[in-house]
């Protein structure tokens, strides 16, 4: 997918640092053009008068807070600067505090041509260190947003203390333990770490956590969030696993919050990668089986009520 703009989604709790985050991207010396989407809750936006005027053009989306109207203003928006590709490299879309991120990364797998011209890059999710445990308790949405991320950027952490630190991470790993997490003060974090991610890239993962993936690894998680990993050591037959995958979000889509995977087929050069939020999926042959290269196929749930044995039996039954 080389021609397709890569778009984040920036989202995080009321008060964690999102715009901050923002305007350090917007304001670095890194060369790039980027069209930034504010996702303003309520009808007067304030937001985009927060964000710095750099040379990036700044779209507002008022009213699109909790609820999946944000998609068809999201659609008109990105259709607008479609039209003007080639002056810019990527977009950001910052979602509201309160909102679930889940309607902003679907639309990047529900209309065509959104999804024929950008594709999702990764869910970037701000956290304040100090609040994010009451956050947890009180406030759904805060746990979305971290079950959803790709990266989380731990902000704040000079108001808290070093034990303080480490609960706070247990609390997002018990919920993700797949995401990135970097720890930051003023959001003062390498801009690399944050964009040009590729979502789609389960070897980040596995190199940061060599043995997640293997055979019955699990990991504890949040009372009411799952996360389930699950590897077979060769290659799957496609005429089974995308009709399983399929099916599995089609039924199971409303308590899959995040899927992923790259994933063998036999005879194939190229690996199949998906990623899939609630029922919307999207995939497609990228990259090459590097040479001596093992050909595995490795899934990842991220979600609520789901039947891990079943979901664990039925890739298995997909293998070539």
């Amino acid at each position: 997918m080389p021609d397709k703009i890569p778009v984040t989604v920036l989202t995080g709790y009321l008060g964690a640092g999102k715009t901050t985050l923002l305007n350090r991207i917007l304001t670095e010396p890194h060369g790039k053009r980027y069209a930034v989407i504010v996702n303003e809750f309520g009808e007067i936006g304030i937001d985009n008068d927060l964000v710095v005027g750099a040379d990036e053009e700044v779209f507002e989306m008022n009213n699109g807070c909790i609820c999946c109207t944000v998609r068809g203003d999201l659609i008109r928006i990105m259709d607008g600067l479609m039209k003007r590709k080639g002056k810019f490299d990527a977009i950001i879309v910052e979602t509201t505090g309160l909102a679930d991120p889940a309607p902003v990364a679907q639309t990047f797998f529900v209309d065509q041509d959104v999804s024929d011209a950008a594709k999702l890059d990764a869910v970037v999710t701000v956290a304040d260190a100090k609040w994010l445990t009451d956050r947890l308790k009180d406030a759904p949405e805060a746990k979305n947003q971290i079950a959803f991320a790709d990266v989380i950027v731990l902000n704040k952490i000079d108001l808290v203390s070093e034990a303080e630190l480490a609960e706070v991470e247990a609390r997002i790993r018990a919920i993700n333990p797949y995401a990135r997490i970097y720890r930051a003060r003023n959001c003062q974090v390498p801009i690399a770490e944050v964009l040009n991610r590729n979502a789609f890239d389960l070897d980040r993962i596995v190199a940061i956590e060599p043995d997640f993936l293997e055979e019955g690894h699990h990991h504890h998680h949040d009372e009411d969030m799952q996360s389930l990993s699950i590897r077979h050591p060769g290659a799957v037959d496609p005429d089974r696993f995308m009709p399983w995958i399929s099916d599995l979000t089609q039924r199971e889509g409303p308590n899959i919050l995040r899927c992923k995977g790259i994933v063998a087929f036999p005879n194939e050069p190229k690996r199949f990668v998906f990623q899939g939020v609630h029922m919307m999926l999207d995939g497609d042959l990228q990259g090459d089986w590097k040479e001596g290269e093992k050909r595995e196929s490795r899934v990842v749930f991220i979600g609520r009520d789901l039947d891990e044995e079943a979901i664990r039996q039925g890739f298995l039954s997909t293998a070539a």
